[in-house]
């Protein structure tokens, strides 16, 4: 007789159905069971947030270098910055500048100067920008413990999600209710050195067409300097409405309160003297970057058959409050919109996808600034009304013309403008205001071979185009005279898996980017930065990174970057090396697991040689070593605990640097320590 029942939750049937099996065996004689229909019913994924299995088949269609990371497995240590969560991702160079949420990032030379406010790389969420609309970005806008897994797609490898800087996207994609993988609730503590505690709680869940998420964390630290204290709380939240089995819309709120001391830049001699100091205009100036942001946006998606259609929008509003040479005090509001076709509809018979997307964005900033007495805001120097708006139109068609072959053409038009109103224009002082438009045409060509064996090749050509930010435009010293940034790039390279006696899984890209109208910034003797457009530089480097399995249980992961980076027969620099990201740069992390989830860990970060601070290369910042150890427990449910070491050597070092036309040989206060010896413990709840 057959035997059906009707169950919720795929893992409970086989145990029903032996034990119900064995009662009725038992019982023949005396019962005779009525047919009941046997169905399980599971929880299927979002549409609007792809898996990490799923992402990962997306990234391996790219022909150029694009990765992900797993924030699952980053977890088992520290999560305070950047860079816990993104130092091992090929081809991203991340430090904080004093052991703080902002940082240098920087992709293929993206960005060089820029210890702070990101540019050069879209950062999303879920797809959708968390870039002003000028390009700028806050890192404090993210909170990595609230995403499952991040995106690199570097370079123009990221022009499917409308990019077309010389960096790339990243893109943080949130847990949901609806992933198996997310607990349905979790509790993390983290605490250590220099005063740092970080805390989370979070939840998720589904119930019938609906699901999901929400998160809250807290973080604060005295500092390993002086004036570096830092404070801040995230709500990360989500919730999905499955309309229909091929429409799906989700709602996302973030609300991030941040403030931070700002210690300052030390001299060398300062440095290696006393890293702990912090620097003097710094504390007397009580300088501090405090940002309070609230965003809400939406993804909606539809399917039908191979066709897909994505709408996207968002609303930010942001304040930040910024005692530096003058007192910053803006209030930001940005707004965007885009839809995004994709089609998997075969071409002459054979596989092919076409993606086509526009993206429009507006941001209005009212900014004034104050002249700095003890942190608080003294007379008025200057008051505007700046504004940014973008419209991005993006197509790229990915073809499989031969089995194993795929050729990819694509490309982005681009209108960008920057306007300022200067509404207070001191006496003596000229007015600011300006109002110029930029125009963009990037195209793509690429192609990718997959062999038998798992391993891809890939080459691609392509052009970025990148204009000015607003915040380097409204710079009195050097005005809105700004060009914008192209480039054309030529990558090669290789990534896959090979099985056998000893496992590799790799990652490796080699690219040559010629820029025009470069935007570099350096600081100024107030601590102010002015950008200017350098009319030839070339950027080229090794993206490596790969993991070995040595033995059971025994991993080996590495991290490698050569970069260089340099003018290209300039009137004044010559071919001098562009100063602010060291030549060559190794992270490596050597991993023991044991059964039952513990794990023993040692991890070295190598920056091998000195690199220049200055673009006359006259100053260089000093090479270093870093050591680190981790040992703890990871679980899928209960508790979990990790206890962590970090630069055991108490290595004095500068983390990074600001950059600066010409020190003339001459120390300068341009390094930015990084942490002394520290030790951090957390614990973790799953249920």
């Amino acid at each position: 007789m057959e035997q059906n029942f009707a169950v919720s939750g795929g893992k409970r049937l086989p145990l029903l159905l032996a034990v119900l099996g064995a009662w009725q065996t038992a019982y023949a004689d005396e019962t005779v069971l009525p047919e009941v229909k046997v169905s399980a019913e599971r929880i299927s994924p979002a549409l609007s947030l792809p898996s990490i299995a799923a992402a990962r088949e997306e990234l391996a269609r790219v022909p150029g270098g694009a990765g992900l990371v797993d924030v699952d497995a980053e977890r088992n240590g520290r999560q305070a910055t950047l860079a816990d969560t993104l130092g091992m991702a090929t081809g991203v160079f991340v430090q904080p500048r004093f052991g703080a949420e902002e940082a240098r990032l920087s992709i293929r030379g993206s960005g060089l100067q820029r210890t702070f406010h990101m540019r050069g790389v879209k950062l999303m969420q879920d797809g959708v920008p968390l870039n002003l609309a000028d390009g700028g970005a806050d890192f404090q806008a993210v909170e990595p413990l609230a995403a499952r897994y991040v995106e690199v797609y570097r370079g123009a490898n990221a022009l499917r999600y409308g990019a077309t800087t010389l960096g790339g996207a990243i893109n943080y994609v949130s847990s949901h209710g609806r992933d198996a993988s997310t607990p349905a609730f979790l509790a993390r503590l983290e605490g250590g050195s220099f005063g740092y505690g970080r805390a989370q709680i979070a939840a998720a869940g589904a119930s019938g067409d609906l699901d999901g998420y929400v998160s809250l964390s807290s973080f604060r630290q005295d500092g390993s300097r002086d004036h570096a204290s830092q404070d801040a709380y995230r709500l990360f939240a989500n919730a999905g409405w499955r309309v229909s089995a091929n429409l799906e819309t989700r709602f996302f709120l973030s609300d991030v309160h941040s403030n931070s001391e700002l210690p300052g830049s030390l001299t060398r001699a300062q440095l290696q003297s006393k890293p702990r100091q912090a620097n003097a205009s710094s504390v007397s100036g009580d300088q501090r970057r405090d940002i309070d942001l609230t965003r809400l946006s939406n993804k909606t998606v539809w399917r039908s058959g191979e066709q897909r259609l994505e709408l996207s929008a968002f609303y930010a509003k942001k304040k930040l409050f910024h005692p530096i040479f003058q007192v910053l005090d803006q209030a930001n509001e940005d707004t965007g919109i885009e839809a995004r076709w994709l089609s998997d509809a075969p071409l002459f018979g054979r596989p092919n996808r076409f993606t086509l997307g526009v993206a429009p964005t507006w941001g209005r900033t009212d900014e004034q600034r104050f002249v700095n007495v003890g942190g608080q805001r003294g007379a008025k120097t200057d008051a505007s009304l700046q504004k940014a708006s973008n419209v991005d139109v993006y197509a790229e068609n990915e073809y499989g013309f031969a089995p194993g072959w795929r050729a990819i053409v694509g490309a982005q038009w681009s209108e960008a403008r920057r306007r300022l109103d200067d509404s207070h224009v001191p006496a003596g002082q000229a007015d600011g205001s300006f109002d110029a438009t930029y125009h963009g045409f990037s195209p793509k060509l690429g192609l990718l071979r997959e062999l038998d064996d798992g391993m891809q090749l890939y080459a691609n050509w392509s052009e970025s185009f990148e204009p000015p930010s607003l915040g380097e435009m409204s710079n009195l010293v050097i005005n809105a005279g700004l060009k914008a940034q192209t480039a054309k790039t030529v990558e090669i390279g290789s990534r896959g898996r090979l099985e056998g006696a000893l496992p590799v899984e790799w990652d490796a890209s080699l690219y040559d980017a010629r820029i025009r109208n470069e935007l570099l910034a350096q600081m100024l003797p107030n601590n102010a930065t002015a950008t200017f457009n350098v009319p030839r530089t070339r950027h080229q480097g090794l993206e490596l990174g790969f993991t070995a399995e040595l033995a059971k249980g025994l991993s080996w992961r590495n991290a490698v970057l050569l970069n260089r980076f340099r003018f290209d027969n300039d009137p004044v620099y010559g071919d001098n090396t562009l100063a602010g990201v060291p030549k060559s740069f190794f992270k490596s992390e050597l991993t023991q697991r044991f059964s039952a989830g513990y794990y023993v860990s040692a991890n070295v970060e190598v920056s091998p040689q000195s690199y220049p601070v200055d673009l006359a290369n006259t100053l260089y910042a000093d090479r270093y070593t870093l050591v680190g150890l981790k040992v703890g427990k990871e679980v899928k449910k209960g508790l979990g605990w990790f206890a962590e070491g970090r630069n055991l050597t108490d290595e004095k070092y500068a983390a990074t640097t600001g950059v600066i036309l010409d020190a003339k040989g001459k120390d300068a206060a341009q390094f930015l320590p990084g942490d002394g010896r520290a030790v951090y413990a957390g614990l973790e709840w799953k249920l």
